[in-house]
């Protein structure tokens, strides 16, 4: 009985060590540092690719930074697009009439589903500092004005 003691108590510490040493494998992912990020400065917003192109078919993965006091216009995209506010407030409208009045505040952690076809706008107000969204969706991200002529 001794020896079946000692033999599962040798194969219990022989489990627990590590097979070979551990190291760190660059191939098995990718790391960007908030410093090497891509950003693209532009006079409304900044834009950074993380994954894709967005001017092409298939996924992509976009980081924007709406500049305070800067918004789109009613417009609305051929493919779903998926929303997660990162930081700041992004205000959103939908419909074609352009009405601050009806924007929604949205702050970090929001997430937000724009349908295929669902005309919307949004950005970043005037004395309320940047926003900062990721955008996952399928390209050919394109935007489509939708606005009612006054």
């Amino acid at each position: 009985m001794t020896l079946v003691k000692l033999a599962i108590a040798a194969a219990a510490f022989v489990a627990l060590v590590p097979v070979g040493s551990a190291e760190w494998d660059p191939s098995a992912i990718k790391i960007t540092p908030p410093d090497n990020i891509p950003w693209v400065k532009t006079a409304n917003n900044d834009s950074a690719i993380l994954a894709g192109d967005p001017t092409k078919e298939g996924l992509y993965v976009e980081l924007l930074r709406w500049h305070e006091g800067h918004n789109s216009r009613p417009h609305f995209h051929p493919h779903d697009r998926y929303i997660y506010v990162i930081s700041g407030t992004w205000w959103v409208g939908t419909g074609k009439v352009y009405d601050h009045s009806i924007e929604k505040p949205l702050g970090p952690g929001s997430y937000v589903v724009h349908p295929a076809g669902g005309v919307h706008w949004d950005g970043a107000r005037e004395g309320k500092g940047d926003c900062v969204i990721e955008i996952v969706g399928m390209g050919p991200a394109t935007a489509t004005p939708a606005e009612a002529k006054k």
